[in-house]
């Protein structure tokens, strides 16, 4: 069963440590995002009570850059739809990196002339300075931020390398298609930059340990997986995704998130929160469309168990009923 990754946590640092100016060609990537081909594309999850209708379209990241889908099934669905529920963006600009790395400079960097070989175990530097000069030429590349900082760096490059994106925004999209048809939006927050600070200032050297395990072995030897599940996911294959299960050392980081304060409650939080629009939705009689990560759908006591447990019936993508 898919694990909420190390999200947002890690997700959120791609974002944070990314320059603006790499996100100039986010507009065409999602104008690239919709095609009409005979791509299937991503399933949708129809969670029903009476007269209370809910569907759900996963998202998921990374996803190759250029990849198409279908969106008919969604542009379809969207004429019945009264309200769509959309992740509040994560926002920052160049003036707040700025700002960041000023103010909270020793929750970013190491401090003291320290650099990561000093702190970081023996084993887990050797790793991530192989991996350094597979995507680097600059041997004292990321030697002076903190562990995480520099996996997350470090990561955003593998990706790159790859043909993989973690900018791609399916909640963008929706809510292109959503405003085009003048369909009332509902943003659900997420985390905001306070969020990431307030888990990094607070994250135990062990669980952040855990966590720059986590990402090593992405790079090292997980890109194809994430590949194979992006691709899964633009053909609406939830059963090739679902056994395609994460790292074990994922889950250990997720693990040593839920365990710590504030990164757990951070993780709870937005579950809750998604949950709660959701019900909320439900109990509206509105149709509805959310857009909600994929792993936190499908995770063991995840959105989709927790409505399940509600009463609603959820029929799955490819069932025969919608």
């Amino acid at each position: 069963m898919q694990k909420l990754l190390s999200f947002p946590i890690i997700a959120l640092l791609l974002v944070l440590v990314l320059p603006p100016a790499g996100r100039a060609n986010d507009t065409q990537m999602l104008e690239d995002l919709f095609v009409t081909g005979e791509r299937t594309g991503p399933g949708m999850w129809h969670v029903y009570k009476d007269n209370q209708q809910l569907w759900i379209l996963g998202s998921l990241s990374p996803l190759p850059k250029g990849i198409t889908w279908r969106a008919n099934e969604v542009q379809r669905r969207l004429e019945s739809i009264h309200m769509v529920l959309v992740p509040k963006p994560f926002e920052i600009g160049v003036v707040r990196i700025l700002w960041l790395l000023v103010t909270e400079h020793k929750v970013l960097m190491l401090t003291g002339g320290k650099h990561l070989k000093d702190v970081m175990p023996p084993n887990l530097y050797a790793r991530f300075a192989q991996q350094r000069a597979k995507y680097t030429n600059d041997a004292s590349k990321w030697e002076h931020f903190r562990p995480i900082i520099a996996l997350a760096l470090l990561q955003q490059e593998a990706f790159k390398h790859a043909g993989l994106s973690a900018r791609i925004d399916l909640g963008a999209a929706v809510r292109a298609l959503a405003h085009d048809r003048h369909i009332p939006l509902e943003e659900v927050k997420i985390a905001g930059v306070g969020d990431v600070m307030d888990t990094l200032k607070t994250m135990s050297p062990t669980a952040e340990n855990t966590c720059v395990a986590a990402s090593l072995v992405t790079i090292e030897s997980d890109l194809p997986r994430l590949k194979e599940r992006a691709a899964a996911w633009a053909t609406g294959n939830v059963a090739r995704i679902e056994s395609l299960p994460e790292p074990a050392e994922v889950d250990a980081c997720v693990a040593a998130l839920d365990a710590g304060a504030p990164a757990g409650d951070l993780l709870a939080r937005i579950r809750r929160s998604w949950r709660d629009a959701m019900e909320s939705a439900l109990r509206s009689g509105k149709p509805t469309l959310a857009v909600a990560n994929m792993d936190m759908l499908l995770e063991k006591g995840g959105l989709l168990d927790q409505l399940k447990a509600e009463g609603y019936q959820i029929e799955a993508p490819g069932d025969a009923a919608r």
